[in-house]
Order: C-alpha cells, then sequence, then structure tokens
C-alpha cells in the first residue's frame, strides 16, 4: 500500500467512526431523556414553568428559550402553529436559557410582566420587536422600554417586580435543568422528553408529529 493510500484509507476510518460515534451519541440522549422525562419530569417541567395548552394533553413540548435569541423569535409563530394543527393535544412549556449577554434582564422583564398578568403579550411584543432591541445579539434595553406600554404594562411596577429574588432563583433553576438537559443553544426543544437532534421546522414537525400519533393512536 502506497503512502497516499495509506492516509486516505486511514483518514476513511476516522471519518466512519467520527460518524458512528455522533451517531450512537444522538441514540444514547434520546434514550437516556426519555427515560428520565419519566423518573424525573420536574427537569423538563417546573412549577413555576409558563405554559401554553391544556393539562390534559398527551404531548409535551418543551422549549427552551431566550428572548434575545432570533431563532427563538423565528420558531415561536411555527410552534403555535403545530398546537394550532392538533388541537388540545399539545401543550407548549417555555423554559429560560438566556445564553446571550444581558439575556436573563429580559427573562426578568417577561416574568414581572406575568405578575401583571401580561406574560404572553409582553413575550409576543418582544419577540415581534426583536430587531430593533437585540439585533445581531447586541442587546439595547433602552428601545425595548420605549416599546413595553404597548403590552399594556405599569413601567415603575416592572421595574420593582423584575427585582425580586425569586425570578433570579427561576433563572437558575432553568438553566441549572437545561445544563442537566444538555442543551448548548437555543431553542432547544424536547417532545415528551425526546430531544430534537437534528435542529430544524421539518424536523420538529416530525417529532411532535409522531409523538401525537403515539398519544392519540384511535384519532
Amino acid at each position: 500500500m502506497t503512502k497516499k493510500n495509506l492516509v486516505l484509507t486511514v483518514s476513511a476510518v476516522l471519518i466512519l467512526s467520527f460518524s458512528l460515534g455522533t451517531y450512537a451519541y444522538k441514540q444514547h440522549r434520546v434514550k437516556t431523556l426519555g427515560f428520565m422525562a419519566k423518573e424525573n419530569a420536574s427537569t423538563f417541567v417546573r412549577e413555576h414553568s409558563k405554559s401554553l395548552g391544556p393539562d390534559e394533553a398527551k404531548v409535551y413540548l418543551v422549549e427552551f428559550m431566550d428572548p434575545a435569541c432570533e431563532t427563538c423569535a423565528a420558531f415561536f409563530p411555527f410552534t403555535k402553529q403545530l398546537m394550532a394543527a392538533h388541537p388540545g393535544k399539545i401543550k407548549l412549556v417555555l423554559r429560560y436559557a438566556p445564553f446571550h449577554p444581558g439575556a436573563d434582564q429580559f427573562v426578568k422583564i417577561l416574568e414581572a410582566a406575568g405578575k401583571q398578568g401580561k406574560y404572553w403579550e409582553t413575550l409576543q411584543l418582544m419577540l415581534a420587536s426583536q430587531e430593533y432591541w437585540a439585533s445581531h445579539h447586541q442587546p439595547r434595553p433602552e428601545q425595548l422600554w420605549q416599546i413595553l406600554p404597548q403590552a399594556g404594562l405599569d413601567l415603575d411596577r416592572l421595574r420593582s417586580d423584575m427585582n425580586d429574588p425569586a425570578i433570579a432563583r427561576l433563572i437558575e433553576q432553568d438553566m441549572a435543568d437545561a445544563k442537566t438537559l444538555q442543551v448548548q443553544k437555543t431553542p432547544g426543544f424536547f417532545v415528551n422528553g425526546k430531544p430534537l437532534v437534528r435542529f430544524g421546522y421539518e424536523q420538529l414537525q416530525q417529532l411532535v408529529e409522531s409523538e401525537v400519533r403515539a398519544a392519540y393512536p384511535n384519532q
């Protein structure tokens, strides 16, 4: 065997080994997290977690999100479309993974807005206007504060409530759970404990619909 052929053979073996190792890791992660969903459901859904959809839904779509994440903003309408396509069967649960600089402050704004009963209105407003206050990962809180009145918020109360230590503890818990679940970027999706291994709109839809069919076999 010539030196050139030896190098090509070794390279091919290394590539194959890496591919097989990556596949095995992904399969192991799916099995591990699926087991964890049954044995330790609180890692996926905490008492403080905000959610949309009925409690009796058999498909839980858990999303670790960052309000300053552009991809999160892009996927939010899509997750609502998935829910609309399967009415009453999907419960969306939001968790926080504020990886972007200063993003924890935006989470605090959201949670404080929730104290005024304006959580979802504020989230919708924040995501729709994200390009003005968090474009290209450059947060500009002052721009957001100019927009927040559109959600019908009492800004003085909002500034006070966002300093509640309970909110800081909530963020710490979500970040700890994100680490346990190996969430390294946002949005991080899990459907009934199964992670979205290959990221994309089509892949998420396939995973959700697979779980819907399994949970509602006669419908």
